[in-house]
């Protein structure tokens, strides 16, 4: 899947996009940073936002509504990070759906450890294959891309908003709906916290 019609929209893309013909059909939104996450093995661990971090997000997600013509209706994340964003949209009139499709990947007996904790030959282990292992007996990338590509096939093609993970994210960007392999040395950075991923890019803002 090539990575070129997955950038960031610049401020210039997103200005045009209500004139192309195809809108993105996902604009998935990245939590804010949770609380108490750093150097730590994230991934269904239900950590605290900071609710002004929480309310910023969702005034941006607002905004951009607003400005391109988006519903009025986000699909949230079940835990706490992207679902206190949601709370906030809720409580101006939007509609919220929490949906367990959107929840981070599952790092098993990993999660909420310490990565310095982890043993290096299992993380070496993950590495080597890292679509199908599931890394502290959780979900693996091919499992994370199954509830990718549910979530992907229960729409209608209209545009549908989002507020998930990086993990999530980054299997819509580069994996789902595909399933291809992709190399550990070559898996991206999640995106930044509060950061826009829209899917799939327009070609003609990709130029």
């Amino acid at each position: 899947m090539s990575t070129r019609l997955h950038t960031p929209l610049s401020s210039a893309m997103r200005d045009r996009l209500p004139a192309l013909a195809a809108v993105p059909q996902l604009w998935c939104w990245r939590h804010p940073r949770a609380q108490g996450a750093a150097g730590r093995c994230i991934g269904r661990t239900d950590l605290a936002v900071d609710p002004r971090k929480a309310k910023r997000l969702a005034h941006r997600i607002r905004d951009g509504a607003r400005r391109h013509g988006l519903p009025h209706a986000v699909c949230v994340s079940p835990l706490r990070r992207a679902r206190d964003v949601g709370r906030w949209l809720a409580r101006w009139g939007w509609q919220v759906q929490v949906q367990p499709l959107l929840a981070e990947v599952d790092f098993g007996r990993w999660d909420g450890q310490r990565w310095v904790d982890i043993a290096p030959a299992e993380i070496a282990t993950w590495a080597d294959d890292l679509l199908h292992h599931a890394p502290g007996g959780g979900e693996s990338v091919a499992d994370v891309a199954r509830r990718v590509r549910a979530f992907v096939d229960s729409g209608d093609g209209s545009p549908r908003l989002l507020v998930g993970h990086g993990g999530w994210i980054n299997t819509l960007l580069h994996v789902a709906p595909g399933c291809t392999a992709i190399a550990a040395a070559h898996w991206p950075a999640p995106p930044p916290h509060g950061a826009l991923r829209c899917w799939p890019v327009p070609a003609t803002a990709s130029r």
